[in-house]
């Protein structure tokens, strides 16, 4: 039994990850992750500041994510629509928030330490303490802005 095939006709368009890639290759893709490093830089700020609002702001550096923050969106932004922010503000203030993020994940440490019974009690302090694994999302976010300063810009 011969099997019957059919030929797709060829068209001019791309999906999938074929299309990622040549936004890519093409340049067009910095734009698009210089604008999702503002908005990530934008929703993580919200919600580092409820949950630090939640610790009462009790260490002086739970303000510095929340200051940094708009910082990151601006330059974000002014990466869509410039190269030469893209080149320049944008990796500074996101190399920053990736230095703020391996801060903050040091100091969650050093809070899930203090609970009681301190490393010792790890599974029960890791649940009860400061989110050990947050800071290390807003590294993300604060890398996704280094990539889209090292990615080549569309003309």
């Amino acid at each position: 039994m011969k099997l019957h095939q059919t030929k797709e006709p060829v068209t001019g368009t791309v999906n999938g990850i074929d299309r990622l890639m040549r936004n890519v290759q093409t340049g067009r893709f910095e734009r698009s992750l210089s604008g999702l490093t503002a908005a990530g830089a934008l929703i993580t700020a919200a919600e580092i500041y409820l949950e630090h609002d939640k610790a009462s702001f009790g260490n002086k550096w739970m303000w510095v994510p929340v200051a940094l923050a708009p910082v990151g969106a601006a330059a974000g932004v002014a990466g869509v629509f410039s190269r030469r922010m893209a080149k320049t503000a944008l990796p500074l203030a996101s190399t920053a928030i990736i230095v703020n993020g391996l801060q903050g994940t040091w100091l969650h440490l050093q809070g899930i330490r203090q609970k009681p019974g301190g490393l010792s009690n790890l599974r029960y302090n890791l649940e009860m303490g400061p989110p050990l694994f947050a800071p290390l999302l807003v590294t993300l976010v604060g890398g996704m802005g280094v990539l889209a300063a090292v990615l080549r810009r569309e003309p």
